[in-house]
């Protein structure tokens, strides 16, 4: 090696680094690959997502043909080096070259091409993959060698070789990456996926209509009461009752009484009773994603929620866990209805049954979800009292006063965002 020129062995050492930088950058660059971008890549037919794939689904050979490429390329950088090194300074260029070659591999061949592998991974990896594939084949001799070797010491201090997928994500992964999508996905659907995997953490009683707003028909009531109800209401599905909520004997669909009121028979209770179909009842803590499930199961647009002593407590609708999803379904005659009013004092008024889940999506609030359910019963718990005049109270960063107090029941009340 000595009879070769000078220029010649700097050439071949700058190659060398060059290929040291390959097998750095390659290895960082297949090993960051996103995983579930990689396979979308391949269901598209893109080549090189395709080699890098079948690359990577035996992950130690892969390791194992760059490390040996690397190592070799690294040891005969020092042999070449040292003679380089040797013919100009004789025999000090040896510790002279250790040190250079170091600086030079650390940021050519280490720090500078894994860094932008990190970095841009498919870039890297995809052309890389062309040149590691032939490659694998040619030493798979010896990789299959060190593997069975590194096996068996892995073996032999009793180490797992293999740990299971870790490509299988949990409901928190997943929530995490859709928040990280950005502008990779329109914030809409990010927040209806967020919400989707929301619904096996809120159950029914969550978001149920409380049994004192339930609007239904009792039977109790006139005919002509009844009739005029029927005609007034907004809803398609109305509870059938006796005297009170707990008695209810069906669900009327108003489909069923427009056919009856459009016949030549004259419309009496027993006739509008035997309409109903028979109501449905739902335990109180069920999740929101079962109760998806059951209603399409079931074939069920209106469920009772009942406690654990079979008392109708509120009830729920398929629309209400849709509005979970996409956000409110509302119409013009809802927005007249609104529970939550801004006030020009920067002051909020919020009907006292709002549901505090609501509050918090309207209002990016924080407040308490995981005791009462409404403003009413989060404020009388924290004064552990019902209020006999009008009171003010600091939950958190939020002060309410009370305005109106009827029945054992806070109507409304002005609530204030400390922090703003």
């Amino acid at each position: 090696m000595n009879d070769i020129p000078i220029v010649a062995l700097v050439i071949i050492l700058v190659i060398l680094i060059f290929l040291s930088a390959f097998f750095s950058s390659s290895e960082t660059g297949m090993m960051s690959l996103n995983r579930y971008r990689l396979r979308h890549l391949v269901k598209s037919k893109h080549r090189g997502a395709t080699r890098a794939s079948k690359l990577l689904e035996r992950p130690e050979r892969l390791i194992g043909v760059i490390l040996i490429g690397n190592n070799f390329v690294n040891t005969l950088l020092a042999s070449l080096s040292a003679v380089i090194a040797t013919q100009i300074w004789g025999d000090a260029g040896i510790a002279i070259a250790t040190t250079i070659l170091t600086i030079v591999i650390i940021i050519f061949g280490e720090v500078t091409p894994k860094t932008y592998a990190a970095l841009h991974p498919e870039r890297i990896a995809f052309p890389a993959a062309v040149i590691l594939t032939p490659l694998l084949t040619l030493l798979s001799p010896f990789v299959w060698a060190v593997n069975q070797i590194t096996s068996g010491i892995m073996r032999l201090f009793r180490l797992q070789a293999n740990t299971g997928s870790g490509h299988h994500l949990s409901t928190e992964e997943l929530r995490t990456i859709v928040h990280e999508a950005g502008a990779l996905m329109p914030r809409r659907n990010q927040n209806m996926l967020l919400s989707i995997l929301d619904l096996e953490r809120v159950s029914v009683n969550d978001i149920m209509i409380p049994a004192n707003e339930i609007e239904g028909i009792d039977l109790d009531d006139d005919l002509e009461a009844i009739l005029e109800q029927i005609a007034r209401s907004r809803y398609t599905r109305l509870p059938l009752y006796q005297g009170e909520i707990n008695n209810v004997v069906g669900v009327l669909h108003m489909r069923s009484v427009a056919k009856l009121i459009k016949s030549d028979e004259p419309v009496t209770k027993e006739l509008i009773t035997e309409q109903a179909f028979e109501p449905y009842f739902i335990p109180e803590n069920t999740p929101l994603h079962t109760q998806l499930l059951n209603f399409q199961k079931e074939n069920k647009r209106l469920g009772l929620v009942v406690d654990e002593y079979g008392d109708i407590i509120g009830a729920i609708t398929l629309e209400d866990i849709l509005e979970e999803i996409v956000g409110e379904l509302s119409t013009k005659e809802d927005v007249e209805d609104q529970d939550i009013v801004h006030q020009d004092d920067g002051s909020i008024i919020i009907d006292g049954t709002s549901n505090i889940r609501d509050i918090n999506k309207a209002l990016h609030w924080e407040l308490p979800t995981e005791g009462p359910k409404t403003i009413n019963g989060l404020i009388v718990e924290t004064l552990e009292a019902i209020p006999q005049a009008n009171t003010c109270v600091q939950i958190g960063d939020y002060r309410f006063e009370t305005l109106q107090i009827k029945d054992n029941l806070i109507k409304s009340v002005r609530a204030y965002s400390i922090e703003e």
